[in-house]
Formats: C-alpha cells, sequence, structure tokens
C-alpha cells in the first residue's frame, strides 16, 4: 500500500495594520517607501478635485510669486502623508476615520521632492460605547528629503481591538456559511 505524500499548505501573512492593542503611544512609526511627488500627480490631483488655483497649474504666473515657481497642492500632500501610515498601521484594522486637526503645511513642496512620514500615537483609549473598539490619536509628520516638515495633521480612528475583530470576522464567516446552505 501506498501512501499519497501530504501536501502541506504554506502559512499566508496577510498585509495589515496595528489593532489598537498593538499601538504603542510616544513610538515613532516611520513609513517607508517615501513618495517622490510629480508634475503629472499635482495637475492629475489639482484638476480631479476641481482645484484651479493656479499656484498649481500655471508655471508662467507662478514664476512670479514668492516661491518662484508652482507648488504641489497641499491637499494632495496631506493625503498622501495620511495614506503612507495605511499599510503600517490602519490597513484592515480601522473601523472609522473619525476626524482630523491640526493640519499645518510649514513649507512647500515641489515637483521632484520626496515625501516621508512618521507617525505617533498620542493618545488612546477604550470606546465606552463601542465594545473591543478604541479611538486611537495620531500625529502625522511629513518630510522632504532635505528634512524639512512639509505637513502635519493629527486625526483620531476608530480601531478594532484583536479580539474584536477576529470574533466579529468568525461571525460573518458563519453568516455567509447559512446563508449558503439549502434547508430542505
Amino acid at each position: 500500500m501506498t501512501t499519497e505524500p501530504r501536501v502541506l499548505e504554506p502559512r499566508v501573512i496577510e498585509q495589515r495594520g496595528l489593532y489598537f492593542d498593538e499601538l504603542e503611544e510616544d513610538v515613532v512609526y516611520a513609513h517607508r517607501p517615501g513618495r517622490t511627488v510629480t508634475e503629472t500627480d499635482n495637475v492629475l490631483f489639482t484638476t480631479m478635485t476641481m482645484n484651479t488655483q493656479a499656484l498649481h497649474l500655471d508655471a508662467a504666473w507662478s514664476a512670479g510669486q514668492p516661491f518662484g515657481q508652482r507648488l504641489m497642492n497641499s491637499m494632495f500632500t496631506l493625503a498622501t502623508v495620511v495614506g503612507q501610515s495605511v499599510p503600517q498601521l490602519t490597513q484592515g484594522t480601522i473601523i472609522a476615520q473619525l476626524g482630523m486637526t491640526d493640519v499645518t503645511f510649514p513649507h512647500p513642496m515641489y515637483h521632484g521632492d520626496t515625501l516621508y512620514t512618521e507617525t505617533v500615537v498620542t493618545g488612546k483609549r477604550l470606546s465606552s460605547s463601542r465594545p473591543g473598539q478604541g479611538i486611537v490619536t495620531m500625529k502625522h509628520t511629513g518630510r522632504n528629503q532635505h528634512g524639512d516638515v512639509v505637513a502635519l495633521a493629527t486625526r483620531s480612528a476608530l480601531m478594532w481591538t484583536r479580539e474584536a475583530h477576529s470574533a466579529a470576522q468568525d461571525a460573518a464567516r458563519k453568516e455567509r456559511a447559512q446563508k449558503g446552505r439549502i434547508d430542505t
């Protein structure tokens, strides 16, 4: 009698953010790689959001302004700063973005600059009304390739705890399985 060799399924590791319980206050989370921003990024984002500001679109006009050239749209910069934090901190572990405060742009970004973002968790607390969830406050700092701070933003997010998220996923799987059954 011959036995077939067992085929071992490979272990799968899915990229995700950190759960509420894994986030540490006063730790710097450095998000890499950086993102080199381009003229195309600026023109597309600016026109998609219907922002007709000549400072982003008109090279001739911008040349006569204080910075002497077009600036990256600050909303693109903000969106990229937050986006750079997602894979490391909130991918699959966030429930909702709750808000942003203290958004500033102390130094302009130009076409060709590279944006690097760091995040510090400045506070966290379990939700009093949503068991298994917590509110996390994060301060994002975006810097260009020279280390100049180009964006600062504080945001709060509702995050899963690991145990509650696992229980919610198990319940959803059971519900899907029940719907798939044919009762006779």
